[in-house]
């Protein structure tokens, strides 16, 4: 549980998965709000309105890939992972708005010895990668082996 008055967004790309946590919290008495694709928009809204404004509301549900500005919260937990980094990059992101004033701690899940671990690995590739493209490393840090390379550009037609 995050200190009083620190809000979480619990992140999954899965709505099973948030079905799965849903009454966890409702069991705990932990108050939360929902969103995923199934929600009309105007439900939607009221979720955030809900999530931002009542105190005794201190964690958002809400799929992966949705757009939203959330700096009501200082906490974000990535239930699994996804292939590519900058869709978690995103998610995070979405607490790093104009408005935030608390750093922001992130968790994820990694469960040992399953498909988790193999989509970390490719993250890690895929960041280098971009790192190495855009130049944000220093030239001693940038060599890449033309078996990484090949590597990265193999699970790139696997995602």
């Amino acid at each position: 549980m995050t200190p009083r008055g620190e809000k979480s967004l619990i992140f999954s790309q899965w709505t099973s998965m948030l079905n799965l946590i849903e009454p966890e919290l409702e069991g705990a008495g932990i108050q939360f709000s929902r969103i995923d694709g199934s929600m009309s928009a105007g439900k939607r809204v009221a979720a955030i309105k809900r999530f931002s404004e009542d105190p005794d509301v201190v964690v958002m549900l809400i799929s992966l890939r949705a757009g939203l500005n959330l700096v009501a919260a200082s906490h974000v937990l990535l239930m699994d992972m996804w292939w590519n980094p900058t869709t978690e990059d995103q998610a995070i992101d979405r607490t790093h708005r104009i408005g935030q004033t608390r750093p922001v701690h992130v968790t994820r899940f990694v469960v040992k010895q399953t498909v988790q671990e193999h989509v970390l690995e490719i993250q890690e590739k895929k960041k280098k990668l971009v790192e190495f493209v855009f130049g944000e490393k220093s030239s001693e840090e940038q060599s890449l082996s033309i078996d990484e390379l090949a590597s990265m550009f193999e699970l790139q037609n696997l995602a």
